[in-house]
Formats: structure tokens, C-alpha cells, sequence
């Protein structure tokens, strides 16, 4: 499955009474909720002991998507050119790869 057919199916479990400024409001809040949720469980890892649970980190990844999916809608583009616009500015940031004195050295962002 391409990113773009992603976006097409998720989409079709978007609430087709909003807007598409509701839409942006609710992929941004949604988010903001599921990024909380992704955080509480590397948290319970890193900080309390847990074991990662993998699986359930997986879904909230996929829940984050989703949202993205929403917002790339609300702003009438799609997700390849999303991705690909990052890719194209990560490029330019670290031409070479990553490297600490290009991330303390930025400019431009």
C-alpha cells in the first residue's frame, strides 16, 4: 500500500459532517492526544520499569498517522508530498547525513 492509498482509506472513516476547518482543528487535536499516548508508553518503559509494549506503541503509531492523514486533507495535499517535501528539507539540512554540528548550526528553519 502507497501513503497516498493510506490516506484515501483512512480517510474514509473521517466524520463527513466537519468542515474542513473542523477537520484541522480535530486532526491537530487528535494529534496532540495520540503523541500524549505514544509518550505515556515510552515513558512507562524508560521511567517505571514496564516492558515496551511493542504492540500497543504500533497502534498508536498508526493512530498518529491517521490524524496526519486528516490534517494533509484539511490542507487539500497529500501525504506523498508531505513526506516528500521532509525529505527534501532534511537534505538540505544534513546534505552529508546527520551530524551534531549541522543541527547546532542551522539556519533557515
Amino acid at each position: 500500500m502507497t501513503v497516498n492509498e493510506y490516506q484515501k482509506l483512512a480517510l474514509s472513516t473521517m466524520n463527513p459532517k466537519l468542515n474542513r476547518n473542523d477537520v484541522l482543528i480535530n486532526s491537530a487535536m487528535g494529534l496532540c492526544g495520540e503523541a500524549g499516548e505514544v509518550i505515556d508508553i515510552v515513558k512507562k518503559w524508560f521511567a517505571h520499569g514496564h516492558e515496551l509494549n511493542r504492540q500497543k506503541l504500533i497502534e498508536e503509531l498508526g493512530d498518529v498517522a491517521w490524524y496526519i492523514a486528516e490534517a494533509a486533507y484539511a490542507l487539500d495535499t497529500d501525504l506523498e508530498s508531505i513526506l516528500a517535501a521532509n525529505i527534501e528539507k532534511l537534505k538540505k539540512r544534513y546534505p552529508e547525513g546527520f551530524s551534531s554540528r549541522n543541527s547546532i548550526e542551522r539556519t533557515g528553519d
